[in-house]
């Protein structure tokens, strides 16, 4: 059973397509109304994950939990479903309709539709009610998804690339529109997305998953203030480097220069790195850029 405090939660989640394992154990803790950043290269998991909490796919083996209930069981997803607004990395939408047209037919299925928002939100993101939804750019259309799903009522809010298609400015406008969002209506919003400064400026938890895994995970300021970056750099080429204290993540070594990745701010990994007598040593501040690419890149 997920925790109280946990909106999404995942214990141990496997998902096989034949031969292909989209998810490999995957653990998870989404809090409630946090923005949660959901990071990873293409094929890491991130998609399978969502259809995984929908209930739109059931896992192989292991849990998946959102609002307490099992998104395994179809009475469970249908109500997960309920409480929940999804939009695509594809922003489907009828295009036989009309930007009203499709605002109507949506609203009817929401009993808790906030008409305040949607009168907002037309007017922040310039919809025309009378447009062809066939002939928005993808930026409109990316508004427009936003838009029906901001205004459904929906504690938890599951966005694939949320700004895909929106130029800096407008892009800058949907961000604060999901911070105000949260803020105002207490809802939570788990969201993949490919733009990692856009994550950092406003996520308060990422987890960063690599081949159906959580290589990385928790909030965001902990995770800055946790993790350290160590530059050695040799006279002559680099010797191989195994570091036995805990929390070192990547060892990276090319030529003269070895570049360590780790979540220990204790003294043993720097002990311990000086027994090679570099002949220069650095410890600087990492980035959630610098975690990201860190974590995901292949061991030199």
């Amino acid at each position: 059973m997920a925790s109280d405090r946990a909106v999404i939660e995942t214990a141990g989640l496997w998902k096989c397509y034949d031969d292909v394992e989209a998810l490999r154990g995957l653990d998870l803790q989404v809090p409630s109304g946090s923005i949660f950043g959901f990071l990873g290269k293409n094929g890491a998991g991130k998609t399978t994950t969502i259809k995984v909490l929908l209930g739109m796919s059931r896992p192989t083996r292991g849990e998946a939990h959102v609002f307490g209930h099992s998104s395994a069981e179809s009475h469970s997803s249908v109500e997960i479903r309920r409480r929940s607004a999804f939009v695509s990395d594809e922003k489907d939408l009828y295009d036989y309709m009309t930007v009203g047209e499709i605002v109507a037919f949506t609203r009817s299925f929401y009993p808790r539709w906030r008409g305040d928002l949607e009168q907002q939100y037309l007017r922040k993101f310039d919809l025309q009610l009378s447009r062809n939804i066939k002939g928005l750019s993808r930026g409109t259309r990316t508004k427009l998804a936003m838009l029906l799903a901001l205004c459904r009522g929906a504690e938890l809010l599951l966005l694939d690339e949320p700004t895909s298609g929106l130029d800096p400015a407008m892009a800058e406008d949907m961000l604060q529109a999901l911070v105000a969002h949260v803020g105002r209506e207490g809802s939570t919003v788990f969201f993949s997305s490919h733009q990692l400064s856009e994550v950092e400026q406003i996520a308060d938890h990422v987890a960063i998953i690599d081949q159906g895994q959580a290589i990385v995970a928790g909030a965001l300021d902990d995770l800055r203030s946790q993790y350290q970056r160590i530059h050695l750099v040799f006279e002559n080429d680099a010797p191989e480097i195994k570091v036995r204290a805990a929390g070192t993540h990547r060892v990276r070594r090319q030529g003269r220069v070895v570049t360590i990745l780790s979540s220990s701010r204790g003294d043993a990994v720097i002990e311990e790195l000086r027994g090679y007598k570099p002949a220069t040593f650095e410890v600087s501040p990492v980035t959630l850029k610098d975690i990201f690419l860190e974590s995901v890149r292949t061991e030199a």
